[in-house]
């Protein structure tokens, strides 16, 4: 597929699936034999594969979500926001070893940290006919973590003609992988934040980073948060700034943006314009708690029963 063909435009969005807790309105971080409240919790599906579908989907774009969910009551607890907004769940994989699988995000005006725990293997049972399902243009995949434990993902992908991108998205035991670049070769979009792009590429300034990492990828798209977003291919560089908006919870904020960008160069947009798209998708998302945006946050305020 090139970008702006007409035929197999559906995305495919591999990775982990969490049960996202979203503590929002704090004072300051937790600490070691300190207790903190928060004004709220948010219970939300959570993970990059799923962030990114859901704003996919909200483009107008045929997503799926490929990956695996538990029979857990944690996650049979965000099994409905999964269906709600219109994602492809035809390649969710149900098994007892997927969960519960969990991520617990504590989040300081635009900072936040995390804890998570992962269970069972990334690889569903479903990928092979995900791979090759008609419909399916472009993989997305929403961690180095996913491309490690499955290091021919993207040799398979291409030999079914698909493009790729990839969010790295931080790991402390991975992100350091000295083999990291090599088994991304052949991925199309290359999309880390700009702590990740400073860790794989060596460098600390984002030119530099954006000229390392594009002898390695076609295209790079480095987010940095309240400073917008870097491009960066062998002939060009360049800087987008943030939109000035109201910030609430900046999680999935760059899975987000993943999707505003590959939706727009899967369109055949010019470079610029992808990333004008990106900081627009990311920027909506930011103003809600819960990364998929709005309309999971609206599910889940009507079934807390409030307005």
């Amino acid at each position: 597929m090139t970008p702006g063909d007409d035929e197999r435009q559906a995305v495919l969005s591999v990775g982990r699936i969490y049960c996202d807790l979203i503590f929002t309105g704090l004072e300051r971080m937790p600490v070691l034999g300190r207790e903190v409240f928060a004004d709220q919790l948010t219970i939300a599906a959570g993970g990059g594969a799923f962030i990114s579908a859901a704003h996919f989907v909200r483009a107008g774009r045929h997503a799926a979500l490929v990956g695996r969910l538990g029979h857990d009551s944690l996650s049979s607890s965000i099994e409905g926001q999964l269906a709600a907004g219109g994602i492809d769940l035809a390649f969710l994989e149900r098994a007892d070893d997927a969960g519960p699988q969990v991520t617990v995000a504590a989040v300081l005006k635009s900072e936040r940290a995390f804890l998570t725990k992962r269970a069972g293997p990334a690889e569903p049972a479903t990928l092979e006919a995900a791979l090759s399902w008609p419909k399916a243009g472009h993989l997305h995949i929403a961690e180095y973590a996913t491309l490690a434990e499955m290091p021919d993902l993207v040799t398979r992908a291409k030999a079914e003609g698909l493009t790729v991108s990839l969010d790295p998205s931080w790991d402390d035991q991975l992100i350091g992988d000295p083999c990291l670049l090599e088994a991304c070769r052949g991925v199309d979009l290359f999309l880390p934040n700009i702590e990740e792009a400073r860790a794989i590429s060596g460098v600390g300034e984002p030119e530099a980073m954006g000229a390392r990492l594009a002898e390695h990828f076609p295209v790079v798209a480095i987010k940095a948060g309240g400073e917008g977003a870097y491009l960066a291919t062998s002939a060009l560089f360049c800087h987008a700034p943030a939109e000035p908006v109201s910030v609430v919870d900046t999680t999935g904020a760059g899975d987000a943006f993943n999707a505003g960008f590959v939706d727009a160069w899967l369109k055949g947009e010019d470079l610029p314009l992808c990333m004008a798209a990106a900081i627009r998708t990311g920027s909506r998302a930011v103003q809600v708690a819960g990364g998929a945006g709005a309309p999971v946050a609206e599910e889940i305020s009507a079934s807390a029963g409030r307005p």
